[in-house]
């Protein structure tokens, strides 16, 4: 398998999110070529699986990216286009590792390119309860010297209210004035609740992501949506019992809420990345992301030591100059695959 070829031409097929499968059957194509027993899953994923045995290592990618194609191109060291980083790189990244390290006795190694990331996550919640693996890499952009550990959790919340309609002369407070004086007391408590805390990780950050006003003559309507970054000692559930306390003119509903993840730094899993690292010439280290992934969902069902872990710099994530280092490309792959044979063969 060529690996920089296989990273060109997975970003050169276009998917952002809704709009995969030309991505998906590429990759499935890609990965029986290498030997995978390969296919598209009944959600729409990209599945590719190598050897047999009781044992399960599932390497998860994700294959949609967002909105915005950049032209794919190579300069120099660099590869441009869109998914580059988030997260065509890491995904290439799993799959090539996966192919070099070949099938490992009693071991089946599951790579997987799923849809909606980016979006309502369909593609991870889909296989949930179909793998049930004894470790997992999630591909993300770490660098190739860093291990992820973590991902903040993260809410989407939907703020309404409705007056009835009044002269502009009247003095009455409007929808809209509500609604404003509802996000300044988010944002003032959410400072409360961060004051003992200087880790971005540990607080509450709150973003205002659309605001929405209408009238029909009789009714004064203004709408908020706002998604919340969360700690771990902040859930979803309790965030809407602190903010339910906030005001009581309008209304608050939770469209979708995911907690946070923190995983162990000692496990099996990282001390063969740490190996695996340090065998390149590296000096790694952790991180703990403030957005959310792919890892929230499936690390707590899956309940095996589980890390995000791939290349790119994930500060290039969504930018319109998404780019990827080759050289650091290829040393993750030559990363990852040690630490499959580590694992798979007990040496860790």
């Amino acid at each position: 398998m060529d690996e920089v070829a296989l990273l060109k031409d997975l970003v050169s097929r276009y998917s952002p999110t809704g709009e995969e499968s030309k991505a998906v059957a590429f990759l499935v194509e890609e990965m029986q070529k290498a030997g995978f027993k390969a296919f598209v899953d009944s959600t729409g994923n990209a599945v590719g699986i190598l050897g047999d045995g009781p044992n399960e290592i599932v390497l998860l990618g994700h294959i949609d990216t967002v909105q915005g194609e950049i032209p794919v191109r190579i300069e120099g060291d660099l590869l441009f286009g869109r998914g580059t980083v988030d997260a065509k790189g890491p995904l290439a990244c799993l799959t090539a590792a996966a192919a070099q390290a070949g099938p490992q006795p009693g071991w089946k190694i599951i790579v997987i390119g799923a849809l909606a990331e980016e979006g309502d996550s369909r593609g991870a919640k889909e296989i949930l309860h179909t793998y049930h693996p004894h470790f997992a890499v999630i591909g993300e952009p770490s660098g190739w010297d860093r291990i992820t550990l973590g991902y903040k959790g993260s809410a989407w919340i939907r703020y309404r209210v409705e007056k009835p309609m009044s002269h502009s002369a009247s003095g009455k407070q409007t929808a809209c004035e509500t609604a404003v004086q509802f996000w300044n007391r988010l944002v003032k408590q959410t400072h409360q609740w961060n004051a003992s805390t200087t880790r971005v990780f540990d607080q509450v950050t709150p973003s205002l992501r659309s605001m929405h006003s209408e009238q029909n003559g009789f009714v004064d309507t203004a709408e908020l949506e706002i998604n919340v970054r969360l700690p771990p000692a902040m859930p979803p559930e309790r965030l809407m019992q602190e903010i339910l306390l906030l005001d009581d003119e309008g209304t608050v509903n939770l469209l979708d809420g995911i907690p946070a993840y923190r995983g162990e730094k000692n496990s099996p899993l990282v001390r063969a990345l740490l190996q695996a690292i340090r065998s390149e010439g590296g000096n790694p280290t952790f991180s703990l992301k403030t957005g959310t992934a792919d890892l929230n969902l499936v690390a707590p069902v899956w309940s095996c030591p589980c890390v995000a872990y791939g290349p790119g710099d994930s500060n290039l994530d969504h930018t319109p100059n998404e780019h990827i280092s080759l050289s650091e490309y290829r040393q993750s792959i030559r990363v990852l695959t040690q630490t499959l044979k580590t694992i798979t063969q007990g040496a860790s």
